[in-house]
């Protein structure tokens, strides 16, 4: 499953509960929808950790990482690619 994919995946199963996916555009701000919570960040940072297999960075925690599937995305890519 590409990396998009599980995210919508995990937030659609975790924050949303719903059967029937991810309905917001990759670009949807996960805050300004009310999709994710300060709280909710915290357990997206476990699963980047557990699902992606690096640690995140305190600094690393900020909108532009973590505030979209697309931002979201790009961070663990870039991770990745190290």
């Amino acid at each position: 499953m590409d990396i998009p994919a599980q995210i919508r995946d995990y937030i659609a199963t975790n924050f949303l509960f719903s059967d029937d996916g991810f309905g917001y555009d990759d670009d949807a701000s996960f805050l300004e929808e009310g999709i994710v919570d300060s709280v909710g960040i915290m357990e997206l940072v476990t699963f980047v950790e557990d699902n992606f297999g690096f640690s995140v960075n305190d600094e690393d925690l900020t909108p532009d990482n973590f505030d979209s599937v697309a931002k979201l995305t790009k961070y663990i890519e870039r991770h990745l690619n190290k």
